[in-house]
């Protein structure tokens, strides 16, 4: 009897509302059915149908609503329960997407990290920094290993976020500078650069180079590089047996087969770089820039003699004088030394007849 009674009463109360439902078919009813409303239900209908006209003044063709034109509609939408006869601009499913999506931000808001300091202290991630770095075959679970043996308890999706930012984009093979660093105490490299003497011939100078200290370990000079010149400037520059495990070499016909033979028996491995790819072997060739800027664009070069006299004093004062970038501004014969406390006057020397200036202290001159 209840149920019956309570079922009566709500489709009475749905007959009651479609009755004063308002209309825009006729105006005399459409009066009569407002009289029925509450103030509060016919201003908050005006001022949404006020909003719409608002965006339908903007455009002639097609209207763009703004967040702000979303958000007014939406809350105007809950003052009032005949919403979906005012809303003509939008459709009523549209208004309620746009309501669910200002429920799923507002709720974004609220369950965000109030806490953005990480779980882990700052040591622990500079120590898992490290470990990605040093060894760059490691992963995350092969780092959580490591961790674990210190007695450092970290998940490895923690791991992996740290890894993201060292290593964005991981290749299975070694790059090419990822190889330089790890073998650079291996790794020699030579280059030929070409200046004109004074009658307008070429004249070639060869440069070996030392990847992880900077420092020059040969130089030579000719008008007619061959096969068997190169090969004696290898030998010369590699006495004693002292030789690297590695040579990078550009694909110059001027090393031929007696220089490849010279390294196999030397047990030394020639890396060719590739075809215009200078880059490859960016060590030599930023010392090349360097001797030309610092040096050789400033002289006019007579003869070969010459020339060969200027690069050797150009590499005496680079080897022992001159800071490094490429080594956090070391000198390369003072490769990993303390540089002198800061004691006595100081003086300065003129190189290469005062193009540049070696400074020192009086108390460290022998």
């Amino acid at each position: 009897m209840l149920t019956h009674l309570f079922t009566f009463c709500n489709n009475l109360g749905s007959q009651i509302k479609q009755w004063i439902r308002p209309t825009t078919t006729m105006l005399v009813a459409a009066s009569l059915t407002d009289m029925t409303r509450s103030r509060a239900d016919l201003i908050a209908e005006n001022a949404m149908l006020r909003q719409q006209l608002i965006v339908l003044n903007r455009q002639v063709k097609r209207p763009q609503l703004t967040n702000g034109d979303r958000l007014r509609l939406v809350l105007l939408a809950r003052c009032t329960q005949f919403w979906q006869q005012a809303l003509h601009i939008v459709q009523p499913d549209t208004l309620i997407r746009w309501h669910r999506e200002l429920f799923r931000l507002y709720w974004r808001y609220k369950s965000r990290k109030k806490n953005r300091e990480p779980r882990i202290t700052q040591k622990i991630i500079d120590l898992i920094k490290q470990m990605a770095q040093k060894n760059r075959l490691w992963g995350a679970e092969r780092i959580r290993g490591e961790l674990l043996k210190l007695g450092i308890d970290v998940s490895k999706r923690t791991i992996q976020k740290y890894l993201d930012k060292l290593r964005p984009t991981p290749t299975r093979n070694q790059a090419w500078k990822t190889f330089l660093k790890n073998h650079a105490h291996h790794i020699w490299a030579c280059d030929f650069t070409i200046v004109h003497d004074l009658l307008f011939r070429p004249v070639f100078i060869f440069v070996i180079i030392e990847l992880h200290t900077r420092r020059i370990l040969h130089t030579a000079v000719t008008y007619s590089p061959t096969d068997e010149w190169v090969t004696q400037q290898v030998r010369e520059a590699t006495p004693w047996g002292k030789h690297p495990k590695y040579l990078i070499r550009d694909r110059d016909k001027k090393y031929g087969p007696l220089f490849s033979s010279l390294l196999k028996a030397s047990g030394i491995k020639a890396i060719k770089t590739p075809k215009r790819s200078p880059r490859a072997n960016a060590v030599c060739e930023r010392f090349m820039g360097s001797l030309k800027r610092d040096c050789l664009d400033y002289m006019l070069i007579l003869n070969g003699h010459q020339a060969y006299r200027l690069v050797r004093e150009y590499v005496t004062y680079y080897n022992q004088a001159r800071p490094h970038q490429g080594i956090a501004q070391q000198i390369p014969d003072w490769y990993e030394q303390d540089y002198p406390a800061a004691t006595g006057s100081i003086i300065a020397t003129p190189v290469l007849n005062g193009l540049h200036h070696d400074y020192s202290r009086t108390a460290y001159l022998h």
